[in-house]
């Protein structure tokens, strides 16, 4: 599977908003988004041009995808899975998508931000059930337990981790013992629980046509 290697901060500039993928950088006045608040390249400061429906539809899919740091292909194959699955597509879709190891490490504040916790996963960091995942995108399922792997290193490198994101609420349907370093997977998250500032129902109108 490959990703996206570019700057983290022109997919924000580019997407209008913060996505909050540089961790504390974000919420520093070093943020692009503070300093440099309009799209990148030569005629960023001039594209302000309405976009149409399919524009609207298509800008909806790209934010989505930037937040949860997925290419075209496996976020193609979530939509057609939340598809075949019962209540409603949209909703799946972003269930699928909080369901990614690399996602639940980081809303347990183990990572500064998405990609962080994606390298994280990446390098045996993480255990589920006493086994070793070193897949970003595997599922975790209710009742799954997630622990810091016993090497002291990265165990230390967590518990840094932790202190920088002392501010982060872990949602309800995630519970974390930060003295344990371990977490489990309570239940599925409702809709509300999810990012607010993605709207589905356009990604769903896109990929429905």
């Amino acid at each position: 599977m490959g990703r996206a290697i570019g700057p983290k901060c022109k997919l924000c500039r580019s997407s209008g908003e913060k996505l909050f993928l540089k961790g504390s950088r974000c919420h520093s006045d070093k943020c692009a988004m503070e300093r440099r608040p309009y799209s990148p390249g030569q005629h960023g400061r001039s594209r302000g041009r309405k976009l149409s429906n399919y524009g609207v539809q298509l800008k909806a899919k790209q934010k989505a995808k930037k937040i949860y740091c997925v290419l075209e292909k496996q976020f193609r194959k979530y939509f057609d899975k939340a598809d075949r699955q019962r209540g409603v597509t949209g909703t799946n879709l972003l269930c699928l998508l909080e369901r990614r190891m690399d996602m639940v490490v980081y809303r347990m504040g183990c990572a500064l931000s998405r990609p962080h916790a994606r390298q994280l996963v990446r390098h045996n960091f993480f255990t589920v059930n006493g086994k070793k995942v070193t897949i970003p995108s595997y599922q975790l399922k209710v009742g799954d337990v997630v622990e810091v792997n016993t090497k002291e290193a990265r165990q230390a490198h967590v518990r840094a981790n932790l202190e920088l994101t002392s501010s982060f609420k872990v949602p309800e349907w995630l519970s974390f013992e930060e003295g344990q370093l371990k977490g489990s997977f309570v239940r599925f998250p409702e809709r509300d629980e999810m990012d607010q500032s993605i709207d589905e129902q356009l990604i769903v109108e896109l990929y429905s046509k």
